[in-house]
């Protein structure tokens, strides 16, 4: 039996939700280089018995979308599975991410005193000092379409698969 109507439904809902999620990222300044832009996927997997539809994003956009606990503060993501300063995570990470940003958007502090520009590599330092200490706001760039996209998603796999097994029936009563 082929499931056309139901991939159709299931591939509608990746699409919507890789759109808007897509979207989100711009409209809140959050794709700088564009790599978690361009890394949002979906897989979609229809067989006769079962159907699955998997997402696929940079890593760090899990730690974006959901936000991350502070090492001394979650007031920022309180509800946040994240945490730094847990030692789970790669070491460096963090650093080399804000260095690679703060180079990519030409962003440097200046000194209090003297008023000239600290290099990338301080301002860089300064800034992850901080988000790890404080941490990261969820930005929900994704678990907000596809929460939207959710609600609905069981009438039109119900509604396409009904089709599906009603043309399959069709087919072969004949």
């Amino acid at each position: 039996m082929q499931l056309k109507e139901t991939r159709d439904a299931l591939n509608y809902f990746g699409k919507y939700v890789v759109a808007k999620s897509r979207q989100n990222l711009v409209n809140d300044d959050k794709s700088v280089s564009g790599s978690l832009y361009n890394s949002l996927e979906y897989n979609v997997d229809v067989q006769p018995s079962e159907f699955t539809l998997s997402f696929f994003m940079e890593d760090y956009g899990m730690f974006q979308d959901q936000g991350v606990k502070g090492k001394s503060s979650s007031f920022k993501a309180p509800r946040s599975p994240f945490q730094f300063g847990t030692g789970t995570g790669k070491k460096g990470g963090l650093t080399q991410g804000i260095d690679k940003w703060v180079r990519r958007k030409r962003f440097q502090f200046r000194d209090r005193k003297s008023g000239r520009f600290l290099s990338y590599q301080s301002t860089a330092f300064l800034i992850t000092r901080s988000i790890f200490q404080k941490g990261i706001k969820p930005s929900l760039f994704f678990t907000k379409p596809f929460q939207a996209a959710f609600k609905d998603l069981d009438k039109e796999i119900i509604r396409a698969y009904e089709i599906d097994v009603t043309r399959f029936l069709e087919e072969n009563i004949k």
